[in-house]
């Protein structure tokens, strides 16, 4: 078994990173066997030199070796490049076309960006992960394959699990080994490293003195948080290599490279708190609005029962006296005239076991004006409903509209808007 230290002088990895070396350790380890390896970290960070680790010292170092970025492949053609097709599969297809799972067979497949893969080909990819078979597309006959598979992706896994965006039971398959290379912002010794190794590098290249940082200027260097991680190091250092007369560069020199250097290696904010929105408000407000009215249509049935079934209507008007000031209204000429209308109703010739406010058979005109108001109020308008709650809330606290709006649960503004809407 290879060492970490020639592995890095092999594959020309810098760095003296736990973190790193762990990740190294666990690639040495895993490699002689078949079992599929998930690479996860951020962009940038280096994870494809994985994969080539892990081929290069396993059995299958003399076969092939192919990479694939499932994120740059169009989703309509992505099936085809994996597996194959077969001559008429679809428009286009000219002729039949080897897969890349068929030309690796007895190699090595990297699947870099495995989470951009679309669902229908992810179902694929199982299969070939449980039992090596796969169909071409246009075809109905198996093939098998003996490929190992390594995988590699930048996004959070269970978050795509979560979304529906990946299947469960493929992560599984895929990450019977998980290796997670770290940020460069965690490599704070690597990070100077890199750079005098890329300086040197760019330096050959273009045949120019390589360029060298002050104190204060290695000082920035660290203290930047590097979002694009290695790759975005190497893109300064061929920057300022290129650019730069002066060999040695000043903090402020490198500062004018770095976008955004004014953000520091601190922690990030990770959440958030969000306002909720006037339509939720809105929203809320109408769900309490139908609620109410509908546990108002449930206690006028309720009485309508009991006025049907007990002739003490005097003693039922009194007990519920709440109820129908608050189905009525709260003038006293209409609860007058509902007591009266009430009381007739209850000289019906037979009860009714069930009864709802459109199943009364009334044999006078009072009667059916009776009827009438209960059909209505039942079809009472959710708009009609929200403007006597604004109005009611605007003449309990005397029309400041800040105090309203805070009692019905909305904005200011959305009551404003209100207010204009239904000319109150």
């Amino acid at each position: 078994m290879e060492s970490i230290q020639s592995i890095k002088q092999r594959f020309e990895l810098i760095g003296n990173d736990v973190k790193l070396n762990r990740a190294l350790e666990k690639a040495i380890q895993v490699a002689p066997t078949d079992i599929s390896v998930l690479v996860t970290g951020e962009s940038g960070v280096g994870k494809e030199a994985i994969p080539k680790i892990i081929h290069s010292l396993s059995h299958r170092k003399h076969a092939k070796y192919i990479a694939v970025n499932c994120g740059a492949i169009p989703e309509g053609t992505i099936d085809s490049e994996l597996f194959g097709h077969e001559k008429g599969a679809f428009t286009g297809a000219t002729q039949t076309r080897n897969g890349y799972f068929e030309v690796a067979d007895g190699g090595t497949i990297f699947l870099d960006e495995v989470g951009e893969l679309p669902l229908t080909t992810q179902v694929r990819l199982l299969r070939v992960l449980e039992n090596g078979e796969f169909l071409k597309v246009g075809s109905s006959q198996v093939q098998k394959t003996d490929v190992r598979i390594v995988a590699a992706t930048n996004i959070n896994m269970f978050e795509a699990i979560k979304k529906e965006k990946f299947r469960e039971d493929l992560y599984y398959r895929l990450s019977t080994v998980e290796i997670n290379i770290p940020p460069l912002r965690e490599r704070q010794e690597d990070i100077h490293l890199l750079f005098r190794k890329f300086a040197s590098d760019f330096g050959q290249k273009y045949k120019m003195p390589t360029i060298r940082l002050e104190e204060q200027a290695i000082q920035l260097l660290l203290r930047y948080r590097w979002p694009g991680n290695i790759r975005q190091l190497r893109n300064i250092a061929e920057q300022v290599s290129v650019l730069e007369e002066t060999r040695t560069i000043t903090a402020a020199t490198l500062n004018s490279y770095l976008p955004n250097a004014s953000n520091t290696n601190l922690p990030a904010v990770i959440g958030s708190t969000k306002k909720e929105s006037d339509f939720s408000n809105e929203r809320e407000i109408l769900y309490k609005v139908l609620f109410d009215m509908k546990g108002d249509l449930n206690d006028l049935k309720k009485l309508t029962l009991e006025l049907l079934k007990n002739n003490d209507s005097e003693k039922v008007q009194e007990e519920n006296e709440t109820l129908i000031r608050k189905i009525y209204g709260s003038k006293e000429e209409e609860v007058s005239q509902q007591e009266n209308t009430t009381t007739e109703v209850l000289h019906l010739p037979e009860p009714v076991a069930e009864t709802t406010a459109t199943v009364v058979q009334p044999q006078t005109e009072d009667r059916y004006h009776f009827a009438e108001e209960i059909e209505e109020e039942e079809t009472l308008s959710l708009q009609e409903k929200e403007i006597e709650l604004i109005k009611k809330s605007l003449e309990r606290n005397r029309g400041k509209r800040k105090a309203a709006a805070t009692e019905l649960g909305i904005s200011e503004r959305t009551l404003y808007r209100k207010i204009k809407q239904y000319d109150l």
